[in-house]
């Protein structure tokens, strides 16, 4: 039986693996890297007396935060890859106008993972880049609407709604386009699917996902844990 009943077997299988491999990867960099770095030692003492901790155990911590910063770049990515395996959607890659394609639905989409991965102060170049993709008449995007994909939102609500960010230069807002707009990551999970929950489904399965393709298996404890994580995050 499949993970789920809208991507491959194979594609999620892949996804998962070269982002565990990455995951991987940044922590053995970190601690090759950890004696070449120069460390604020100012930092370490009050982190040490601040949080009660002894030495070993925040140098296990500043690892893992050096080697969080490579992996959470990626967390992003792998929606795009994610996303890109569904049916009549293309995963453009890094260099294009934008992250994701659907030819049928007449949807472009620019992926990001949290909704302030993109400054305040740069919102406004990405409407633009938008409103470029799509408006002109002599575009092959031309009619189609471009979605800006904040995977975790700000609040845990969904919602689908025109974008429209304040000008960088003037500080007004952008003239409202109904076919510019954002959108968190459940409500844009469920628009490309057609099921409800996929985003959530995604998030349930990935410990199974990972258990039989690394052989890493999660405990029930933090299995709850984590799914209190996810009703913080969507609600």
């Amino acid at each position: 039986m499949a993970y789920l009943s809208w991507i491959e077997d194979t594609h999620l299988t892949e996804a998962v693996k070269g982002l565990i491999e990455i995951a991987e990867l940044s922590l053995k960099e970190s601690e090759e890297k950890f004696n070449k770095n120069v460390i604020d030692p100012f930092s370490a003492i009050f982190q040490i007396m601040g949080f009660d901790i002894d030495y070993n155990k925040w140098v296990i911590s500043e690892k893992t935060r050096q080697s969080q910063k490579t992996l959470q770049n990626h967390i992003g990515n792998f929606h795009q890859v994610i996303l890109g395996s569904v049916d009549n959607w293309d995963n453009l890659k890094t260099g294009n106008v934008m992250d994701l394609l659907s030819t049928e639905k007449k949807i472009l989409a620019e992926v990001k993972n949290k909704h302030n991965t993109v400054k305040g102060s740069d919102l406004s170049g990405l409407y633009k880049s938008m409103e470029s993709a799509i408006m002109p008449k002599s575009s092959k995007f031309k009619d189609f609407t471009a979605y800006y994909v904040t995977i975790i939102p700000k609040k845990p609500e969904r919602f689908d709604s025109t974008f429209t960010p304040s000008d960088k230069e003037t500080g007004a807002k952008l003239s409202e386009n109904p076919k510019i707009r954002i959108t968190d990551g459940a409500s844009f999970y469920s628009m490309i699917t057609g099921v409800d929950n996929a985003l959530e489904d995604l998030f349930d399965c990935l410990p199974n996902v990972i258990e039989s393709s690394t052989g890493k298996v999660l405990s029930n404890k933090d299995k709850k844990n984590l799914r209190a994580l996810f009703g913080t995050a969507y609600g």
